[in-house]
């Protein structure tokens, strides 16, 4: 059985898209880097005929439209977000199964911060949350797949969010919809009553369809409900 170690990881950026792809082919590391390119050429063409798409931040139907805007729409009508919302997310979704149709075992992509992932091993991934303590020295041990994993954060983002949680980790079905729900319950973790607010936010989560696991970091508090993979400590790199 292949270990981390033995994989190949890469950094990729088109545009701006930025992250990191994991397989154990390089045929699907290439694979995933066209998917990307195509499909963001794809709804930047789409988006210039359909400005609303770009700016509303609540869902917005389709009628017709490429395969990426579509996902957008249906992950952000199920979190009742804007369906940018969901754009990184889509995007490592489309990306691993271009990547699992090469015949590769392991398809791990992360956009942004959103993560998809299809794998025959184990997958650890780190939480990260600005200048939290945990930050970066608590992580996930993805052991069932496929998986959709997204964090948003009041503080620390560059993504739009009007709450307050030092980090919302949602695990979903897909990325897509990760992305859209860890937006959406971002949203409503705020105000002073810290309990209050991650209880609104545990709350918020487990009412999206498809929404599988919910971690909230708020401050000193902690949060979490429903299927939330194995919680591990991550060590500093030599």
């Amino acid at each position: 059985m292949k270990t981390m170690r033995s994989l190949i990881k890469q950094t990729y950026s088109y545009k701006e898209t930025i992250g990191i792809i994991i397989s154990d082919s390089q045929k699907a590391i290439e694979a995933g880097k066209q998917a990307i390119q195509e499909h963001r050429r794809q709804l930047e063409k789409y988006i210039l005929q359909n400005p609303i798409f770009l700016y509303s931040l609540e869902p917005v139907n389709l009628s017709d439209g490429p395969i990426v805007a579509k996902k957008m729409a249906n992950a952000s009508e199920k979190a009742g977000v804007g369906p940018m919302a969901a754009v990184a997310g889509v995007l490592a979704d489309l990306t691993v199964n271009a990547m699992i149709t090469t015949g590769a075992k392991v398809a791990v992509v992360e956009d942004g911060g959103e993560a998809s992932a299809i794998s025959n091993m184990p997958i650890d991934i780190a939480l990260s949350a600005g200048n939290n303590v945990l930050s970066k020295h608590l992580g996930f041990r993805l052991e069932h797949f496929p998986i959709g994993v997204a964090t948003s954060s009041g503080k620390f983002s560059h993504a739009l969010s009007f709450g307050d949680a030092d980090a919302v980790t949602i695990f979903a079905e897909n990325a897509g919809l990760a992305d859209a729900a860890a937006t959406a319950v971002g949203n409503v973790v705020r105000g002073n009553n810290i309990t209050r607010a991650v209880k609104s936010g545990i709350h918020k989560a487990m009412s999206i369809e498809g929404v599988k696991g919910v971690f909230i970091l708020y401050e000193d508090k902690v949060g979490k409900a429903g299927e939330i993979p194995r919680i591990i400590g991550i060590k500093d790199n030599p």
